[in-house]
């Protein structure tokens, strides 16, 4: 699956951060996921602060794995610490169903790319986790993401870009960029497969994936998008529910259950229990026929 992300000469990216979130992507017709930590964190009910820990991240992995095969990038933060630590979470991460892993260079306790008053570490620090990376995967790509741009500027993000790379990085995600003119110089700066961060209410104005494509990004990741949608939706029904008493003012905006059965493969599973069930009885009915 990580061919996928190889070979792919463009990809529009979606972030999840359940199974069932995954399947909807998967029907709609996207090629990969991305399972964002923000919008993981937010769905425990926790801020974006490095909180979560790296088996969490795996628990959530494992049960998206199980429900489709499209390849994973996983949101790994720091990765959980110094540079032993992240040569554990690729060998956790990608034994539990990742294909590419991303770490940033800012400073523990992390925040969300888009705000202010983040630290970024020295450069040797970065270099380390991704040398440690490369050591611990097997076939994992390894995303290494500069938070450069709003700490010391878009020449430092650059310049690290280009040792992340001579570092042996597969995928460079420069964080929170502030125009598409700062996306098409970097583009320019660094030869590597490149991953945009297309974010809502951050740094980064709203810019469409087919113009990253022009500006030559290999990705582009939608992180909270389908989280903030939901959540958004979540909070007015509630309120209807509290303040009317039914949800009969909802019904036309609610997936309806043959929709729903369908993402979750209900008929599969329908299917499956009465063959198990036919099966079973031929044994048991065959076996009597055979004595008889």
């Amino acid at each position: 699956m990580s061919e996928v992300l190889r070979k792919a000469d463009f990809l529009i990216i979606p972030g999840v951060f359940s199974p069932f979130t995954a399947l909807l992507a998967q029907k709609v017709g996207f090629k990969a996921l991305y399972l964002s930590g923000a919008a993981l964190t937010s769905s425990y009910g926790l801020p974006d602060l490095g909180v979560i820990t790296l088996d969490e991240i795996a628990d959530m992995v494992r049960k998206i794995r199980a429900v489709t095969d499209l390849p994973i990038i996983v949101d790994a933060d720091t990765g959980f610490g110094e540079a032993i630590n992240v040569y554990r979470a690729v060998k956790v991460l990608e034994a539990a169903g990742a294909n590419a892993i991303q770490i940033e260079d800012q400073v523990l306790p992390k925040k969300c790319g888009h705000l202010s008053g983040k630290m970024v570490v020295e450069p040797y620090d970065m270099i380390a986790k991704i040398k440690a990376a490369l050591e611990a995967r097997r076939d994992m790509l390894i995303v290494a993401r500069t938070d450069a741009r709003g700490v010391n500027g878009l020449n430092d993000a650059i310049e690290r870009a280009k040792l992340y790379v001579e570092a042996g990085a597969d995928i460079i995600f420069p964080e929170a960029l502030e125009s598409k003119e700062e996306f098409a110089t970097f583009a320019k700066e660094v030869k590597a497969p490149l991953l945009a961060n297309m974010t809502e209410f951050g740094k980064t104005p709203l810019i469409k994936a087919s113009e990253f494509r022009e500006l030559g990004y290999k990705y582009v990741i939608f992180p909270v998008t389908i989280f903030r949608v939901a959540a958004k939706a979540m909070k007015e029904a509630l309120e209807v529910l509290l303040k009317e008493g039914t949800q009969a003012s909802l019904m036309d905006k609610m997936m309806s259950r043959q929709e729903q059965y369908e993402v979750i493969n209900y008929w599969f599973y329908e299917d499956l229990d009465k063959q198990l069930e036919k099966k079973a009885k031929d044994v048991v009915f065959g076996r009597e026929k055979k004595k008889s």
